[in-house]
């Protein structure tokens, strides 16, 4: 089966150049998977051509990691620290530093990137002090940076919403927080536009919308997703999920998703959902993505301890638990084979956080 997937303009020039040679259809590449392991405390990596090892490789201790996200359609990687935000190399050696923020501490928590990859969010949230955000392009300069409204909730229970972000076109942000008495609230940044680079420097911020519980945002094509207790809902403009009846919602049906990643296969936009497994006091739930065409979701695996996916350039779905690193093939799951080709990569992690990947040699 041949693959559709969207290369990098060297990999696109060398498959072709291989094929026009040899007449075999191009190979995908082997990327390296980085995962920021530990808690967040050390960075590694492990090649997607690899099954079956146990522990990273590569491995970098001694930090305040919060996410990785790749960059430049995966030649680097952006690692999230809790003190700021780092360009790094397929090697995990740093490159630059994104631009500082007028914070002081800086206590970064959170980290979101926009569905073009062309921007990312930062929360800021030290303890006891206010929740700020700081937009970034993906060349590391600063866009703007807006200070949240008080957040009331101050002690959340077990089943409480979290704080979730995500980034919307004309550089525009979500946060969905819970509220006071229940259910979540929305906020949206968005730039002011005035032509003076002083009063630009801060986004305009609404006041919190309340809304019904907000599980987790993930943008997909133009709009914003929630994963809510009844389904998977867009966003309308104020920043409520939508009540009515909408293909997404029809595709995941109305049950509770506490994680939403969006992401591309090809040229086909993908958004996977999966109920917390904890929340749930079950062994596991079942991950699931819709392509944006299909009447219903499609359910890829029955998993546990979800941490992060990532949909890679090489066709396949990265799932990261707690404790490993596992690939399923996209292409031939879509393709209605009923086959996902599982492999797992990684075993042995210790409180895994977040995986992206990068295309080394080039």
């Amino acid at each position: 089966m041949k693959r559709s997937l969207t290369l990098p303009a060297t990999f696109l020039v060398g498959a072709a150049l291989l094929s026009a040679c040899t007449g075999t259809e191009e190979t995908p590449p082997s990327l390296r998977l980085i995962v920021l392991n530990d808690g967040g405390q050390s960075l590694g990596y492990a090649s997607s051509s690899e099954t079956g090892k146990t522990g990273l490789q590569g491995v970098i201790t001694g930090l305040q990691g919060v996410n990785v996200e790749y960059l430049n359609s995966g030649r680097n990687f952006a690692l999230v620290q809790r003190t700021g935000v780092e360009n790094r190399d397929v090697n995990l050696a740093l490159t630059s530093s994104f631009a500082g923020v007028p914070f002081d501490p800086v206590c970064f928590k959170q980290a979101a990137m926009s569905a073009l990859r062309d921007r990312l969010l930062i929360l800021q949230q030290c303890d006891n002090g206010p929740q700020q955000l700081a937009l970034y392009r993906a060349d590391g300069t600063l866009v703007w940076t807006a200070l949240l409204p008080t957040n009331l909730v101050t002690v959340p229970g077990p089943d409480t919403p979290p704080t979730r972000l995500a980034v919307a076109p004309g550089d525009t942000a979500y946060v969905a927080r819970a509220a006071l008495g229940g259910g979540s609230e929305v906020i949206i940044a968005t730039p002011r536009n005035t032509g003076d680079p002083v009063q630009d420097a801060q986004a305009n911020v609404t006041y919190p919308v309340g809304t019904v519980s907000i599980r987790d945002l993930a943008p997909y094509g133009t709009s914003i997703y929630a994963a809510t207790d009844s389904g998977v809902r867009p966003l309308l403009a104020g920043g409520q999920p939508a009540s009515d009846t909408t293909p997404v919602q029809t595709a995941f049906g109305t049950q509770r998703y506490d994680r939403l990643w969006s992401g591309t296969s090809g040229s086909t936009s993908l958004l996977a959902a999966w109920r917390d497994n904890v929340q749930n006091a079950s062994g596991g739930e079942y991950l699931r993505v819709w392509d944006g065409r299909r009447t219903d979701a499609v359910n890829v695996t029955y998993i546990s301890e979800l941490r992060d996916v990532t949909f890679a350039i090489d066709g396949k779905l990265y799932a990261l638990t707690r404790t490993s690193l596992s690939s399923y093939d996209l292409v031939l799951g879509l393709s209605n084979s009923a086959s996902w080709s599982p492999q797992t990569h990684v075993t042995g992690l210790t409180d895994a956080r977040a995986v992206t990947w990068v295309v080394p040699g080039y």
